[in-house]
């Protein structure tokens, strides 16, 4: 869609803002919002959650996230309030409450001081670009390391936006509205191919972990419900049984800026170790850590068994050293012989998912005990047989994993599609005044 620009411009005065249309002004928050603190003061209320996805009632029963010790602290929210998660300009958000309810007394909410000037939903857009472009990051305080980056009262209420004609909000909303909701459908179809492929994917590595590649082959029961039958020629035991489990060694390592590298959970998201963002520490900590078996090899498994339990990853042949760090374990095979990307494969499967959501202790934090893992029941098929599950594995995966990146990138480029029209329409870098009615 190509939209043309006003017929005229002035200096808004305003860095990051630039040039807006002649006809339009330039007013600052506090002379169109007035900020609220409405503290309820008794319990009963929905507790309201400022999520990236916009204002979601909170399930107090599931014990997700931090809970309060006392609601009755917390502040009214009334429908059509804005609510404003102020305290991380990073992973905050700003909505226009749909529910009323209660959120947290350190957010901001605030209201249109007069709607016939401010249209409310032009005014969401423009926070919203906001905290997508970063706008409200450069008048932040804080810490951003800790996630505490916010946005104090002061500098909210100076903050500078442009204002259009009343009649010309509207427009500019009602034109996002429409041409945001066919590029929201774009993205939701992208995700539906993207669970499909994760499905599809899971058959395959599923049919070849448990029944292997001949289809001609004899069957057994496994002596597993859940499991079913595997090839008559093929063991199942626990883990334990053909690869040892080792835990990390709990000690309090020194952190320094340059060092050994330790792996722990964000290390272990992907095929391969990646030690690029590790944490690092001195060699006195790394001997410390190595202890009693614990030197990562090629072809070893990393383990995470605490928070994002069940990711996996595989030490290459060509590592550095480095050390586990907390709250992973050493995978060790117990034979030469037996195939890394097989085991990599299995523990990626339903088989270990399953087991997994039995077994994992915690509510809000997951984690499983060492003598858990080594419990998994694994199906095991001689080792050549392991290394020819793991070639099919890799040659069929590749596709799925080709297409699930072209559907992720088409994700991308209509996010920022999105967020560029919502900018330039919010801003006047276009004129949508004629596209409103089409």
């Amino acid at each position: 869609m190509s939209l043309p620009r006003y017929p005229n411009y002035k200096d808004s005065g305003v860095e990051w803002l630039g040039e807006v249309p002649g006809h339009w002004a330039v007013r600052k928050s506090r002379w169109l919002c007035e900020i609220k603190k409405r503290i309820s003061g008794e319990l009963g209320h929905d507790v309201l959650s400022i999520t990236q996805q916009g204002i979601r009632v909170r399930d107090l029963e599931s014990n997700n996230g931090q809970l309060s010790m006392d609601y009755s602290k917390y502040q009214f929210v009334k429908v059509g309030d804005f609510a404003m998660n102020h305290m991380d300009l990073l992973t905050g958000y700003v909505d226009i409450a749909s529910v009323r309810g209660v959120t947290s007394p350190d957010y901001r909410v605030f209201s249109i001081r007069d709607p016939g000037v401010c249209f409310d939903k032009y005014l969401l857009y423009l926070f919203q670009m906001g905290y997508k472009n970063r706008i409200f990051y450069a008048y932040g305080q804080g810490s951003s390391q800790l996630g505490r980056w916010r946005l104090p009262t002061e500098q909210f209420q100076e903050l500078a936006f442009p204002l259009p004609p009343a009649t010309e909000q509207t427009q500019i909303a009602a034109f996002l509205d429409r041409e945001t909701a066919k590029i929201d459908e774009l993205v939701a179809e992208q995700r539906r191919l993207m669970e499909l492929l994760k499905e599809k994917r899971q058959a395959v590595i599923s049919h070849a972990v448990t029944l292997g590649l001949n289809p001609d082959a004899p069957l057994k029961p496994s002596g597993i419900e859940w499991l079913g039958d595997v090839p008559e020629h093929w063991e199942v035991g626990p883990l334990k049984r053909y690869w040892s489990v080792t835990d990390c060694k709990h000690v309090t390592a020194e952190f320094v800026d340059e060092g050994i590298p330790l792996a722990s959970i964000r290390e272990v998201q992907s095929r391969w170790v990646s030690l690029e963002n590790a944490k690092c520490t001195t060699d006195h900590f790394y001997e410390l850590l190595i202890e009693g078996g614990r030197c990562p090899l090629p072809g070893d498994l990393i383990f995470s068994r605490n928070a994002t339990v069940g990711e996996v990853a595989q030490v290459s042949a060509d590592h550095p050293r480095f050390a586990m760090g907390q709250d992973v374990v050493l995978l060790r095979k117990q034979s030469p012989e037996y195939s890394s990307d097989y085991l990599q494969h299995v523990i990626r499967s339903p088989i270990i998912i399953l087991q997994l959501a039995n077994m994992m202790i915690g509510s809000t934090f997951k984690r499983i005990n060492v003598e858990e893992i080594r419990s998994f029941v694994v199906p095991s098929p001689p080792a050549t047989e392991q290394a020819e599950i793991s070639e099919f594995l890799e040659r069929e995966l590749g596709g799925f994993d080709t297409l699930t990146s072209e559907a992720q990138r088409a994700i991308d480029l209509l996010q920022e599609r999105r967020t560029a029209l919502i900018s330039a329409a919010v801003t006047g870098q276009i004129d949508v005044r004629g596209a409103v009615s089409a």
